[in-house]
């Protein structure tokens, strides 16, 4: 079998979107994915040896398209430290039913990648920027970086004009930078960045996140709105992760990802691969599904897509939904959840 379908789960929802974490390295030591504490200079990371190749991350996307897989987005740790990333951007974008490619990075790295990624078609880029006040930033980046050098890869990143466009992620944690998200909007007001900011969430084991350290996204909307008056916009297709609303003056958009307040388990169409080939259906998930082995052992084209489809098949992943209605923990979980640095946000 060579065509391509779609692939359901158990609540309905089918394959869409394959998150492909490149490098489970970071750069960065942000509190709330790589506490430095845990990450330090004796942590054992993934030797290359262990890691996906190019060439089986290339494979493995195209069976993920068999499946109904049209959007890719290469994710870390911080996936500019592997090295010629834009070797995969530009095979990736080559697959067909690939419509969409897209990287997140933390920025550091980003002025010198910049002409490769654009060359290869990389579609869209999304940038992590928690606050622009350098304490502030320090404070959430473990002490590693410069917010003056991540603004200025935003800048370049737009000078490059990626087809989709440019995006900022902030994570937003009460007492630590909310005083930072009115300046942030008013920084990327009247350009074509689109700043999203993100619920903190229980992600991981290490963070230790508490309900009373978010900042819904109904809250957010309301400061902004009080200063620059929002108007909701209608998703641009079902599943879409961020809540849009544009400013009433013309002056742009804004987006919020509601993962804790408002979950959107029920249009999850997301799968995530770890940099060593395990793949999770869930950001929150105990355990994931070795795909390494079966790529490296011979296992034809044909069984590695009835495999992937299987997995899908028995998905029935509502971790946010149910830590939303039945406590902070999801019924019967007693396992450790897998870390975000490991297979992506």
């Amino acid at each position: 079998m060579t065509g391509r379908e779609s692939v359901t789960d158990r609540r309905g929802r089918v394959l869409r979107d394959l998150r492909i974490s490149v490098m489970d390295r970071c750069n960065f030591r942000c509190p709330y994915c790589m506490p430095d504490a845990t990450y330090h200079e004796g942590f054992r990371f993934l030797p290359a040896h262990e890691r996906l190749s190019f060439d089986e991350i290339e494979r493995f996307a195209r069976i993920a398209t068999r499946c109904g897989v049209t959007k890719l987005r290469l994710t870390g740790g911080e996936p500019l430290l592997r090295p010629d990333l834009s070797d995969l951007v530009g095979r990736l974008v080559r697959l067909p039913g690939v419509e969409d490619v897209a990287l997140t990075t933390n920025g550091v790295l980003l002025r010198r990648a910049l002409p490769a990624l654009r060359a290869a078609g990389l579609h869209r880029l999304t940038i992590s920027l928690d606050s622009l006040d350098p304490a502030v930033f320090a404070r959430m980046s473990g002490g590693r970086g410069d917010a003056s050098v991540v603004l200025d890869a935003i800048d370049l990143a737009q000078t490059a004009g990626f087809p989709g466009g440019v995006k900022v992620n902030v994570v937003v944690q009460r007492g630590v930078n909310d005083q930072e998200v009115i300046p942030l909007v008013e920084r990327f007001r009247g350009t074509d960045v689109v700043v999203r900011f993100i619920e903190y969430m229980d992600v991981g084991n290490r963070n230790g996140w508490l309900p009373q350290d978010v900042v819904s996204s109904r809250e957010l909307v309301d400061r902004i709105d009080a200063v620059w008056p929002l108007e909701p916009l209608s998703p641009n297709y079902r599943g879409e992760v961020a809540q849009r609303y544009r400013f009433a003056d013309g002056c742009g958009e804004v987006g919020f990802i509601s993962s804790v307040s408002a979950p959107f388990c029920g249009d999850c169409a997301r799968a995530r691969l770890s940099s060593d080939g395990k793949l999770y259906t869930c950001l929150f998930a105990t355990e994931g599904t070795d795909f390494r082995e079966n790529l490296r052992s011979g296992m034809s084209d044909d069984a590695l897509h009835a495999q992937l489809s299987r997995v899908w098949g028995m998905r029935a992943d509502r971790y946010s939904e149910a830590r939303s209605t039945e406590g902070n923990v999801a019924p019967g979980e007693t396992s450790e959840r897998v870390e975000m640095h490991y297979i992506g946000g």
